[in-house]
């Protein structure tokens, strides 16, 4: 029984489609199944294995690896206060201390209503807007105490909702064009190509 819902998984079966090795679209699929269950569950990365051919440890090695990936459940909000030197100048250090008295939790907890998670991030590549702030990967250029202070009464009021997602959707707008050829012209073109490399490989001196 599929642990992905019946759309994610339709989803997760075109991503695999995609690429010539079904290991290759391990990536994708994990963010696919952090969208849907918000963390990496155990039964989500047993199946992720099942459709790219690894093993569930392969899985785990991979998404504990990536910031991106979470392996326990976060809240809803995941906010990153960035502390790295451009913001460290600028005030990051303070501003995350503030985020901890404000939320009233340390870095890497979640409230207790589920709603916030709180982190330190390295380099978040908006350095003119420092100190720079993400809430669920989305940049939301709140540089002053003040600001977060609003940012954070807005999402515990419902606000924003068009801007920022529950946490592990990294895009709302669905392909509707791409790999549009027949699964089976897929296939054959890859094996003709897999024959052609071995060819050529073998005919080297």
């Amino acid at each position: 029984m599929s642990h992905l819902r019946p759309e994610i998984r339709q989803r997760a079966e075109e991503i695999v489609s995609l690429y010539p090795h079904p290991r290759s679209a391990m990536l994708p699929l994990l963010h696919l199944a952090q969208e849907q269950d918000g963390y990496l569950t155990p039964e989500a990365m047993e199946e992720v294995a099942g459709l790219t051919g690894t093993t569930a440890a392969e899985v785990r090695g991979t998404a504990s690896f990536y910031d991106l990936f979470h392996l326990e459940p976060v809240g809803r909000y995941v906010v990153g206060v960035c502390t790295n030197i451009a913001c460290l100048l600028a005030g990051g250090i303070e501003l995350l201390e503030h985020a901890e008295r404000v939320l009233g939790i340390p870095v890497g907890a979640t409230t207790p209503d589920g709603l916030f998670t709180l982190e330190e991030n390295e380099c978040l590549a908006d350095c003119d807007h420092p100190p720079c702030v993400q809430v669920n990967s989305r940049f939301v250029r709140t540089t002053s105490a003040d600001q977060f202070d609003a940012l954070v009464s807005e999402l515990r009021d419902g606000g924003r909702t068009d801007e920022i997602p529950p946490f592990g959707t990294l895009v709302r707008v669905r392909r509707t064009v791409g790999l549009v050829a027949p699964r089976e012209q897929v296939a054959e073109e890859r094996a003709r190509v897999s024959i052609e490399r071995q060819q050529r490989a073998e005919a080297k001196p």
